[in-house]
């Protein structure tokens, strides 16, 4: 009777071994873009096209919007699993909450308009509702999930705009790597390069000038400040005088004679290309606390 009980127990063990996982709460995605989709139903452009306006609109009134694609979210329902979302992204600015994320299940045929506190007022539970039973789920029974979601992400736009929030800061937003790194490389050698021609025509100090003041407007124009513009004129102005003074230089350099010969350079940068944002964009610290609305289609 024992030896029983005990297979019995081993049994039921190696059982619920399988059937959990299989009730495990789906992962919370990664935040990669300002539109996630990990079921392939928007296309290249349809991305492209709804991350541009999103950012776009970030950029104009500092509110953050997400989008997410998931197949299911079962075993929770799609509320519990756009909560954990929301806490795990933190869209929306710290302490201004003005975060609001998109999540449609697409298998389940639910969706979710999660609504940050600071939005709340605006974006209220009756008006996410609407937005998804006038706006989203007409289009989506059609078949037409990209054009559901540019109307419901132009709605929320369009209430948002007209909810006083605090101006978007004038901080640099760096974004990735692939952003800035030609003009990295522009700094740290462009004055090599460049910089040579320019003290060939002007002299050691006044071309020193004026390549730093190239290096300066080009990091003002890419990253738009002001302050680090003039940084990095700054030091281009420096590297352009002291690769004078080692003779150092790329496409020119001086010879033992003083004047000046041409060579030839291998260096140079490449940009890599992007698609979207390119793992740029993240939350801005925003917190949720369950307000929006829910929808089937």
């Amino acid at each position: 009777m024992t030896a029983n009980v005990w297979c019995a127990a081993i049994v039921i063990a190696l059982l619920l071994t399988f059937v959990f996982p299989a009730f495990a709460d789906v992962a919370i995605p990664q935040l990669t873009g300002r539109v996630v989709d990990q079921t392939g139903t928007l296309s290249s452009s349809d991305i492209a096209a709804l991350t541009q306006k999103l950012r776009d609109f970030e950029t104009r009134k500092g509110s953050q919007i997400a989008v997410l694609i998931v197949p299911t979210t079962q075993p929770e329902t799609i509320e519990q699993f756009s909560i954990r979302v929301a806490e795990a992204w933190k869209i929306g600015r710290k302490k201004v909450d003005d975060g609001a994320i998109l999540v449609v299940a697409k298998n389940d045929r639910h969706l979710r308009i999660e609504v940050g506190y600071g939005l709340e007022g605006a974006l209220t539970d009756v008006t996410s509702r609407r937005i998804i039973d006038e706006v989203i789920t007409p289009k989506f029974r059609e078949g037409d999930f990209a054009g559901g979601i540019s109307a419901g992400a132009d709605r929320i736009i369009r209430i948002i705009d007209g909810e006083p929030l605090p101006t978007p800061s004038r901080s640099v937003n760096f974004g990735s790597w692939n952003d800035i790194e030609p003009l990295f490389y522009f700094v740290l050698f462009g004055p090599l390069v460049v910089g040579g021609f320019l003290r060939a025509m002007f002299g050691r100090l006044l071309g020193s000038v004026v390549t730093g003041v190239i290096v300066g407007l080009l990091a003002w124009f890419v990253l738009e400040s002001a302050v680090i513009g003039l940084g990095a004129g700054v030091l281009g102005a420096v590297l352009t005088f002291v690769a004078d003074l080692l003779g150092v230089g790329s496409g020119t350099g001086r010879s033992s004679g003083g004047s000046w010969s041409s060579g030839s350079s291998s260096g140079g940068w490449s940009s890599g290309s992007s698609s979207s944002d390119s793992g740029s964009f993240s939350g801005g610290g925003g917190s949720f606390g369950g307000g929006g609305a829910s929808g089937s289609w």
